[in-house]
């Protein structure tokens, strides 16, 4: 019993999805860049030696790159088309990461999300895919959670706190 619980959590980093208006709008082989990066300031205070104060700065999220998708979805080509028109219309973006079984194991979702590179691939007679080579999306929050949520477009706006809400 013990055996199938473990195969089942088995979390695999090549099957993984992106959702968008809360529907699975592509799958991609490979994401680079998920992370966040606290800066740091770092001084003394007077009288005491044997320790340091530290300050952290505003988190710096890096720019997410997903690579080699497959898609028969315009989702990810008519949100840059309103950007490149002058809506800029900020989404929330999941990527699900499934176990063996098909469950979701991870999901990271990009709070405030904006596309600002696409990149097509190289056109051949013999596939019969539709594909995005790459697309860059930066975002203003990370979350990341155990369960599908915040996929959908943010049309209300930010709270009273200045965040877009990540659900």
């Amino acid at each position: 019993m013990a055996n199938t619980s473990r195969e089942l959590n088995y979390v695999t980093a090549n099957r993984f999805y992106v959702e968008i208006e809360s529907n699975i709008t592509a799958c991609f082989t490979e994401c680079q860049g998920l992370g966040v990066n606290i800066k740091t300031e770092k001084f003394a205070e007077g009288g005491v030696n044997n320790q340091q104060r530290v300050l952290l700065n505003p988190a710096d999220f890096s720019d997410v790159t997903l690579k080699r998708g497959i898609t028969d979805d315009l989702t990810f080509w008519n949100w840059l088309n309103k950007i490149l028109t002058g809506a800029i219309e900020r989404r929330n973006v999941n990527i699900l990461v499934f176990n063996q079984a098909g469950e979701t194991m991870q999901c990271w979702t990009l709070i405030g999300a904006v596309p600002i590179s696409w990149k097509a691939p190289s056109l051949s007679a013999d596939s019969s895919t539709v594909a995005i080579e790459e697309l860059t999306l930066t975002y203003e929050g990370l979350k990341v959670d155990k369960t599908r949520s915040g996929g959908a477009s943010i049309l209300s706006g930010r709270d009273s706190s200045g965040s877009f809400s990540s659900n």
